[in-house]
């Protein structure tokens, strides 16, 4: 009888911490609590923390609150010129609303990744195939991640999940058709190229001429200006010259110097003998 009074309490015991420690519940900062009852959501715990539910009664489901990572599988993609290219990318995303993704996903990851795979995948094949095959290339630094969050918009609300980026890890061209491709890319820019040195060697020699003509402008203006500037000093020497030799005492001496250095010039060398007419200008210098 004692040993049955004392299993009675035990038990009552046991079955209360059973019932304390499954109404517990304790959401972590990277996930959502879900508590449902009788299979129907009747609390969503965001806040991380412990928390109490009802036992038995009341059920708690975990979901991710952070930041997921999905892998696309790499798929063939055709351009708008029927080109042929290797995609290879991934999804960044996060649960929005809880309720919404549990209804509609069962709360399961892998149910949101098909979701996920499906859209981003239809959303990179259309925008692919509204390009050409150098517009893609082109666009890889930005333009083509742009284009492809704009066309999925907010297809994904419904499923209570944001899209956070798409990215391309590559996008290449199959191996057969790289160096085909590569090769015209080379040569349509090695067109481009040569058109502006063309251009620039065009533009180059018409400087060069509209600057040899302002040279030569320049040269005949200097010259010119040289040449009145000469004329008019030559005009003053002989004005000068003039008004030093205008009476006739100045003028014999003048020509009595110049007689003088016409001497100088002709007595050259050992012999000093001067043989002159009487009627040279020289003899004067001797009467």
């Amino acid at each position: 009888m004692k040993k049955n009074k004392l299993f009675v309490p035990v038990l009552i015991v046991i079955a209360l911490y059973i019932a304390f420690n499954s109404s517990m519940v304790v959401t972590y900062p990277n996930e959502f609590t879900i508590i449902k009852q009788f299979g129907k959501i009747v609390d969503i715990r965001e806040e991380a923390g412990l928390s109490f539910k009802v036992p038995v009664i009341q059920s708690a489901e975990k979901i991710q609150n952070e930041v997921l990572l999905y892998d696309l599988a790499v798929s063939d993609v055709m351009t708008k010129d029927k080109k042929s290219m290797i995609a290879d990318c991934f999804a960044l995303w996060r649960i929005e609303d809880p309720q919404k993704y549990t209804q509609t996903l069962s709360a399961q990851k892998s149910n949101a990744e098909f979701r996920i795979d499906t859209i981003v995948y239809n959303s990179l094949k259309n925008v692919i195939s509204s390009l050409s095959q150098e517009e893609v290339i082109s666009g890889r630094d930005g333009e083509l991640t742009a284009a492809i969050m704009n066309n999925i918009g907010n297809t994904l609300d419904q499923y209570g999940i944001e899209l956070l980026a798409v990215e391309t890890k590559s996008l290449d061209l199959p191996d057969e058709n790289k160096d085909a491709v590569y090769e015209r890319m080379i040569s349509e820019r090695n067109n481009i190229a040569a058109t502006y040195k063309a251009e620039g060697q065009e533009e180059a020699k018409e400087i060069s001429n509209n600057t040899q003509a302002e040279i030569i402008v320049m040269q005949s203006e200097a010259d010119a200006q040289a040449a009145e500037i000469i004329a008019k000093g030559e005009a003053e020497y002989m004005r000068i010259l003039s008004d030093a030799y205008n009476n006739p005492e100045k003028a014999d001496f003048y020509l009595f110097l110049r007689a003088l250095d016409a001497a100088k010039i002709t007595m050259t060398g050992d012999n000093k003998t001067l043989i002159i007419d009487e009627t040279s200008p020289i003899a004067n210098i001797f009467y």
